[in-house]
């Protein structure tokens, strides 16, 4: 036994991935959303490799109520109670990969021209503008896209800029839920 002892003595472990105080807050999160923020459904969104600043943002909208959720406002105010700045910086570290969710090719080729209006804020690709609190729309699930498109459109979800939320609100207006979905569809695409 005293060997062995000798032999660990001089090793010094590196960190893990789940190591940082950050990655430790965020397991709360791994339920719906995937250790590494890669979520696998088709309703929770991806949260690796976003902004810090629009996570913590979206975070701040659940738990005053300006972003309706029933499942993530318990979990917002636990967020900001045990570290907003840690577990935002954790999950901005993680490396994003596109929804394993494949989408309708022909809906698809349908949003790109109902979408066209959506990338003077959110980018060409659909990867956001993290200094406007944009967020990136390329490889979201398609039901999570589309369910915040309809939320939107039937003004359950306010957002801080009324100029943006009222443009937003009169893009979203004339569109049918199956050009909302088509949209969901085209921005999930997108890698």
């Amino acid at each position: 036994g005293f060997a062995l002892v000798l032999m660990f003595a001089g090793f010094e472990a590196e960190a893990g991935p789940l190591d940082s105080p950050g990655a430790q807050k965020a397991l709360i999160c791994s339920a719906c959303h995937g250790s590494d923020g890669n979520s696998p459904g088709n309703t929770m969104p991806i949260i690796a490799g976003m902004a810090p600043g629009y996570f913590k943002k979206a975070i701040m909208d659940y738990a005053e109520g300006r972003r309706p959720s029933p499942e993530m406002e318990p979990y917002s105010k636990y967020v900001l109670q045990f570290g907003v700045d840690e577990i935002a910086a954790y999950f901005a570290e993680q490396k994003k990969q596109p929804t394993r969710i494949k989408a309708d090719p022909k809906a698809v080729k349908r949003g790109s021209a109902l979408g066209a209006q959506c990338i003077a804020c959110h980018g060409p690709k659909g990867e956001g503008d993290p200094e406007r609190a944009y967020p990136a729309l390329a490889g979201q699930p398609p039901g999570y896209l589309q369910a915040q498109l309809i939320i939107l459109k039937e003004d359950k979800r306010k957002l801080e800029d009324s100029t943006v939320d009222q443009t937003k609100k009169s893009m979203l207006k004339p569109m049918s839920d199956a050009d909302l979905a088509a949209v969901a569809a085209y921005f999930s695409s997108l890698k």
